[in-house]
C-alpha cells in the first residue's frame, strides 16, 4: 500500500511522499526498508535515529521525526488497524465436517461450521453458523456455542455449557471442569456435587490452558468482551465483569465477583466470596483478600492502594537508619531518667 492510502485508512495526517510504498509493518528496533514502524512510548525514541524503517506513524502531540510519518489521535491504536489491514489472516486447514470427527446423531449444526478430524461432539449439543472447531476438541452434552467462534486444538467443554458469539478459545482451554467443592467430614472430604454450568458471553476470548470451573449451583460467568491470558484458574460460581483483562498465572477462588473493565495483572492471586469494584487496577503478584471499592489501584501482598504501598515501601527502605535513631533516642531517654531521679534524690 502507499503511505498515502495508509493515510486514508487511519483517518490520519500525511507527513512524507504520498506514493511511498509500504510492504509490512516491523517493531521501531527491527524495521527495514519498505516497512512502516510506530511510536508510542518514550522509552523508544532512541531508536528514531536508528531505524530504518521507510515510515513511522507517531501521535499528534509527537514533534519533528527524522523520516516520513503519519500524524494519528493514538499511534498504538492506529498501528493495530494496521496489523487488522496487512494481516492475510490464518489459512483454514480443513473445510466442512471431518470423517473422522465423532458426532452424534443428535447434535445440531448450523451451516458453514467446520469441524476437524478427533473432535468429538456430544448428544444435544447445539453449534452455531461460521464457527470453527479445530482437532481433538470435546464437546460434551448439551453444549451451546454460538456463530464465529474458533475452537482450537484440545479444547475441552463440559456438558451443559455455553458459549456465545465470536468466542475464542485456545489450545487446551477446559470449560466446566468440577468445580472445588469438598464436604468436611470426620478425617475425611465428601465430594460437593457441582451440577452448575459456565457462561461464556460474547467476543470473549481465553488464552492456552486456562480452566474455568463450573459452578455448584448457578453458573460461573465470563462476561461480554472480557480477555483471559494463558495459565488462569476461574474457581466456582466466580462473575468476571465485561471488558476486563486478566494476565497469565492469576487466580480467582470460588463466588468471588469481578467488575466491569477490571485490570489483573500477573500472578495475582483473589480469595473468595468477595468483590472487586468496576475500574479497578491490580498489580503483579498481588494478594486480595478482602472487597476492593471501584476506581483503587492495588498492589502488594496482602495487596493495599498502591499509594500506601509506596509509603511502605520507602518507610522500609529508611527502616535500618530509623532503628538507629529509635535505639538512640531509647538511650537519651534512659539517661535523662536517670538524670531525674537524681535530682529528686538531692531535693
Amino acid at each position: 500500500m502507499t503511505l498515502q492510502e495508509i493515510a486514508a485508512h487511519l483517518k490520519g495526517q500525511l507527513c512524507g511522499p504520498p506514493a511511498l510504498e509500504i510492504s509490512g509493518l516491523a517493531k521501531i528496533e527491527e524495521a527495514q526498508n519498505g516497512q512502516i514502524t510506530f511510536l508510542s512510548n518514550k522509552k523508544y525514541i532512541k531508536y528514531l535515529a536508528s531505524t530504518r524503517a521507510s515510515a513511522i506513524l507517531v501521535d499528534h502531540s509527537t514533534g519533528d521525526v527524522p523520516l516520513p510519518c503519519i500524524k494519528v489521535d493514538n499511534a498504538y491504536i492506529g498501528f493495530v488497524m494496521l496489523l487488522h489491514l496487512f494481516d492475510p489472516g490464518r489459512s483454514q486447514l480443513f473445510q466442512g465436517i471431518s470423517p473422522l470427527a465423532v458426532i452424534h446423531s443428535s447434535a445440531k449444526l448450523a451451516e458453514h461450521v467446520h469441524i476437524g478430524p478427533h473432535v468429538y461432539v456430544g448428544p444435544q449439543v447445539q453449534i452455531a453458523q461460521n464457527t470453527t472447531i479445530y482437532p481433538g476438541a470435546v464437546l460434551l452434552e448439551n453444549v451451546r456455542i454460538g456463530e464465529g467462534c474458533l475452537i482450537y486444538p484440545n479444547v475441552s467443554i463440559r456438558e451443559n455449557c455455553v458459549i456465545g458469539n465470536r468466542v475464542i478459545l485456545h489450545n487446551g482451554v477446559v470449560i466446566g471442569s468440577d468445580g472445588f467443592g469438598f464436604a468436611p467430614k470426620q478425617n475425611e472430604y465428601v465430594k460437593i456435587p457441582q451440577i452448575g454450568g459456565v457462561i461464556i458471553e460474547d467476543d470473549v476470548e481465553i488464552g492456552a490452558n486456562t480452566t474455568i470451573d463450573r459452578a455448584t449451583l448457578g453458573n460461573t460467568i465470563i462476561k461480554r468482551g472480557s480477555k483471559l491470558d494463558n495459565l488462569i484458574q476461574i474457581a466456582h460460581n466466580v462473575v468476571v465483569g465485561e471488558n476486563t483483562v486478566m494476565a497469565a498465572q492469576s487466580g480467582i477462588a470460588g463466588s468471588t465477583e469481578i467488575g466491569n473493565h477490571v485490570t489483573i495483572a500477573g500472578q495475582v492471586g483473589i480469595t473468595g466470596h468477595i468483590q472487586i469494584g468496576d475500574d479497578v487496577i491490580i498489580g503483579a503478584q498481588s494478594g486480595i483478600s478482602n472487597d476492593v471499592p471501584t476506581k483503587t489501584v492495588m498492589f502488594g501482598t496482602p495487596a493495599v492502594p498502591l499509594m500506601q504501598r509506596k509509603r511502605i515501601d520507602v518507610s522500609l527502605r529508611h527502616l535500618p537508619e530509623a532503628m538507629k535513631k529509635i535505639q538512640a533516642l531509647e538511650k537519651e531517654i534512659k539517661h535523662l531518667k536517670e538524670e531525674l531521679q537524681k535530682i529528686k534524690k538531692t531535693e
